[in-house]
């Protein structure tokens, strides 16, 4: 199979050159068209090996490299085979198709490309462009070059070059220009919305020519640009290129950078060295560090200031992503990895411990932000058998089928790299796939404008510059910051709090955003720099501290006025009122200077404090004589809240205990007001003689409140007096109102209630507060509730009236509140207004008890049987009789119901005749007039006369009704 595709396609070729000649074609693009419909690419076929060649000429070499570059992605295997006029021989074509077949079956499927068409191509292209003309004259390769550019496909590349799996586009230029609309195209050529999280995101950095892009193409099947080395050792990929991979889950995107310490950028423009890498760090999952074997140990060879720099600058603009970093050594000599492997990592962990970090992550370790895992190559010019069975997918011997293939171990590691345990399995911060494009260019964005990554070889010179540049910008803002000119104008209208907390936080922030920017620059300029900005800013705030001084001061013994007033007026002694406050005071005054301080000036404040030291010495002495009687006025308040309506509340239930419970109530809180004052007087400082005399003043005036009081209540007497004997008399001992039914003991009651009167009169008589004892009760018990008693006859008027004086025994006048004459006459006055209400109870019994008996005595029941036995058989022997009283019988009740006669006689006999008599004949007029509306009514045959009827008597008799419903 394989000789018959050879020899069609070839023949073919053959024929169709000696046919036309390639003149009926022009422009690349129609050649390429034609060879794909000779190769049968877009087949549904598989297309194994195929093998294309056609005769040598001057020049077409390079033509020919040109086309296989575009079509070798279609196959599995390929290669290029050059010098064919060699191998065939006086251009026998059995001796090529031997060599192709030994090759195909030796070593991979080779792809011989001697495509004639292309000359005519070339040829026409020479004339009609002059650029790629004068490309043509130098060299022919660097023709095809420019001819592919004008195109806008060179050397295999286009805006989205796309083969079996695998897509490439340039991302970003070499002069630093994303590409949006290629990176747009691309992402909707490789469907990259569509995986959502599910996608992984490796680059490559490394030193120029170091074999980057031949890893790349090896590892993941794409197919950047390899640098010919026959043709010299120089730049091959420019700015940052992007492709899928073909045969990877999930779906993986790989970044192939512009090599380091390139010739073509010289040693001072390393700016997009630093720009491309911090990049790739910024949106990689895993970045592959290509290095050779013998650079492990060197500085600048092992690329360690570009990842000191692209930490540095990692850590401030970005929020650092989990990332994995793969040390790739090439070309690996017998040192085994074990032992390089740890200077490595030790060599990454010292840069990152070096790399000034930002407060949140000073002592954050290296593995929460990286990954480090170092992998070894051998080397694939002198052992490129190995270096692919270590690398890419290898062949078993004959021919090759897709099943007959196996992964190599670097490879297998990138399947699958995004689940747990993979190379980028404990990821973080993973952008959405839809979102990928647009945050790359953001961040690219951020990178392109961050000056710090633009750092020459003349460090120093440049940090002079930039950091005077930034100290200058620093110091404008400053002046125009808003902030600073709000202070500035409060300082000038007023007091202002926390001047130095504001200023050194203005101050701090400006001297901060200057070393945020300065962090990555020479420290001795920057410091130098630093210490110049600082003077010009303390040069500028200067005089705002002078203003704020007598501000403090002033403020200062203001609030000590309004504070030691306030304390003083809550109780709070004076004495450590006055200590406190000025402690506290001074101590505000001493803070506040001392944070209006620039921590970088010296000023003096002991005058201004001296100052205020007298102040408030002068303060504290004029208080003081006020505070004293505040302070009395105070306690003798307090007495008065404390005793007033307590007092009153017992002398209103007064009972045998009421003046023990006066005095104990007298006595706690006198002890409670005096032993307040004292504590407050206390803090005075005072003499004892004052202090004992302003207690003596506050006991009595306690005293005075309870004697006041009980006045009050002695002038109510009577009224309390009344009030308890309705209490108790008209209330059973649950406080229920008494029904009096006449089974009551009236007379009982009416002793019980007065002995209480008589009792509330006995406390109220004098004043109780001290321990004598008073026969006061007694006498009035003896000689006005039970005045039989007292045996008239042997004893003379005084004596047998006690109450017949003006004091009582063994009571002094200051304490008397009333006057044994004056109970005697209130409780005259008392018996007085109360005796109506027993009158009443009387009555009620009375009118109970004859409720209870409205039949006649049963002599009289007996006298009516027998006297009225001949009416009775009257009756019985004249119906009609018996009807008429029937009648009467129900009139007599409809009134007897109707006028409530129980409920009228049980106020009273002549009440409820009264009452009858009034009620009685429009109740008789109801019922007749009621009788007589019913008698008119028609038969109820008729349903609708009967409503009408009824309704035309309702309206023409309302006020009867309404009579009625009254009476009822």
């Amino acid at each position: 199979m394989v000789e018959e595709i050879t020899d069609r396609i070839s023949k073919e070729l053959m024929i169709d050159t000696t046919r036309s000649n390639g003149s009926d074609l022009e422009g690349i693009d129609a050649h390429m068209k034609a060879l794909h419909r000779l190769l049968n690419l877009n087949s549904k076929k598989s297309v194994r090996v195929i093998g294309i060649w056609a005769r040598g000429g001057n020049g077409r070499s390079a033509l020919a490299k040109f086309v296989y570059q575009n079509i070798c992605q279609h196959f599995e295997s390929h290669c290029f085979l050059e010098s064919v006029k060699r191998i065939s021989q006086d251009r026998h074509l059995s001796h090529l198709h031997e060599e192709f077949m030994i090759r195909i079956q030796g070593e991979c499927l080779i792809e011989l490309l001697r495509f004639q068409r292309v000359r005519g191509l070339f040829r026409q292209l020479a004339f009609k462009e002059k650029d790629i003309s004068a490309a043509f004259e130098v060299s022919l390769y660097r023709a095809t070059n420019v001819a592919m550019e004008w195109l806008g496909c060179i050397c295999g590349r286009s805006d989205a070059d796309k083969s079996e799996g695998c897509c490439s586009v340039q991302l970003i230029d070499g002069d630093g220009i994303y590409n949006v609309s290629r990176i747009d195209h691309f992402i909707k050529d490789v469907k990259l919305a569509d995986c959502g999280l599910s996608y992984a995101v490796v680059s490559i950095m490394g030193p120029q020519s170091s074999g980057k892009s031949t890893l790349l193409n090896h590892l993941f099947g794409t197919n950047f640009m390899e640098m010919d080395a026959f043709k010299g050792r120089s730049q091959t990929t420019k700015g940052i290129w992007l492709a899928r991979c073909a045969g990877i889950e999930p779906c993986t995107l790989v970044m192939d950078l512009e090599g380091t310490d390139g010739r073509e950028r010289g040693e001072d423009d390393t700016a997009f060295e630093k720009q491309s890498a911090l990049f790739a760090l910024a949106i990689s999952d895993i970045v592959l560090i290509n290095m050779w074997c013998h650079d492990i140990g060197r500085e600048q060879a092992a690329n360690k200031p570009l990842l000191k720099t692209v930490f540095q600058v990692m850590m401030r603009l970005f929020s650092p992503r989990k990332t994995t970093m793969l040390f790739v050594i090439r070309d690996k000599t017998r040192t085994p990895l074990e032992n390089l492997e740890p200077v490595l990592r030790e060599d990454i962990q010292k840069i990152w411990d070096s790399v000034p970090k930002p407060e949140a992550h000073k002592e954050t370790p290296l593995s929460d932000f990286f990954n480090v895992e170092v992998v070894a190559l051998s080397s694939y010019e002198e052992k490129e058998e190995q270096f692919k069975e270590q690398v890419c997918v290898c062949e078993r011997p004959g021919f090759l089928q897709m099943s007959d293939t196996y992964i190599a171990s670097l490879r297998q590691r990138f399947m699958h790299s995004i689940a747990p345990g993979g190379l980028a399995g404990d990821r973080r911060g993973v952008i959405p796939a839809s979102g990928f494009a647009f945050s790359a260019d953001q961040i690219w964005r951020v990178i392109k404008e961050n000056k710090d990554l633009d750092l020459p070889a003349h460090k120093v010179m440049v940090a002079t510059v930039r950091c005077e540049e930034i100290a200058n910008e620093k110091f404008a803002h400053f002046i125009t910051n808003e902030d600073w000119r709000k202070l500035d104008e409060e300082v000038q209208a007023g007091p202002v709090s926390n001047f130095g907390k504001r200023l050194t936080t203005i101050l701090g922030s400006c001297l901060s955003e200057y070393d945020g920017e300065a962090t990555f620059f020479d420290e001795g300029v920057r410091s130098s720099k630093r210490q110049q900005l600082e003077e010009k800013l303390l040069q500028l705030v200067n005089p705002a501290f002078q203003d704020v001084l007598g501000h403090i001061r002033w403020g200062i013994l203001e609030k000590f006025k309004a504070s030691f007033d306030k304390a003083l007026g809550i109780g709070e002694g004076f004495s450590s009122a006055s200590q406190d406050w000025f402690k506290a005071c001074m101590t505000q005054f001493d803070e506040e200077c001392a944070g209006a301080i620039i921590e970088q000036a010296n000023w003096d404040t002991s005058k201004v404090r001296d100052k205020l030291v007298r102040d408030i010495e002068a303060h504290i002495s004029s208080v003081r004589t006020s505070k004293l009687s505040e302070l009395t006025s105070l306690y003798e308040s307090k007495v008065h809240e404390a005793l007033s309506e307590p007092v009153e509340a017992l002398l209103d239930g007064a009972n045998d205990e009421t003046w023990s419970t006066v005095k104990k109530l007298h006595r706690r809180e006198t002890e409670s007001a005096v032993s307040g004052l004292s504590s407050a007087l206390a803090g005075f400082d005072m003499e004892e003689e004052t202090r004992d005399r302003m207690v003596k003043s506050l006991q009595d005036y306690a005293r005075g409140v309870i004697e006041t009081k009980a006045k009050e209540e002695a002038v109510r007497v009577l009224m309390r007096m009344k009030e308890r004997f309705g209490t108790i008399f008209s209330h059973d001992s649950d406080s229920m109102p008494r029904v009096w039914t006449g089974k009551e003991d009236l007379r009982a009651i009416t002793k019980s209630a007065r002995s209480a009167s008589l009792k509330l009169l006995s406390v109220m008589a004098v004043i109780r507060l001290g321990d004598e004892p008073d026969n006061i009760e007694k006498t009035l018990t003896v000689a006005l509730l039970d005045p039989t008693k007292n045996d008239t006859s042997k004893k003379s008027i005084t004596t047998s009236d006690p109450l017949a004086s003006s004091t009582w025994d063994e009571v002094p006048s200051s304490r008397t509140l009333i006057t044994p004459v004056q109970c005697k006459s209130i409780w005259r006055q008392f018996k007085t207004e109360t005796e109506y209400t027993v009158t009443q109870a009387i009555s009620a019994q009375e009118a109970n008890r004859r409720g209870n008996n409205w039949l006649p005595p049963p002599w009289a029941i007996l006298a009516l049987i027998v006297l009225g036995f001949n009416e009775f058989m009257t009756l019985l022997r004249n119906p009609l009789y018996l009807g008429v009283m029937f009648v009467a019988f129900l009139l007599a009740k409809a009134l007897w119901t109707q006028l409530d006669i129980p409920g009228e006689f049980r106020n009273g006999a002549l009440p409820g005749l009264i009452s009858i008599s009034a009620k009685f004949v429009p109740t008789v007029m109801n019922l007749i007039k009621n009788l007589a509306a019913q008698g008119e009514a028609p038969p109820a045959a008729n349903p609708e006369n009967r409503r009408s009827s009824n309704n035309t008597s309702s309206s023409e008799n309302p006020p009867d009704h309404k009579s009625s419903s009254k009476e009822d």
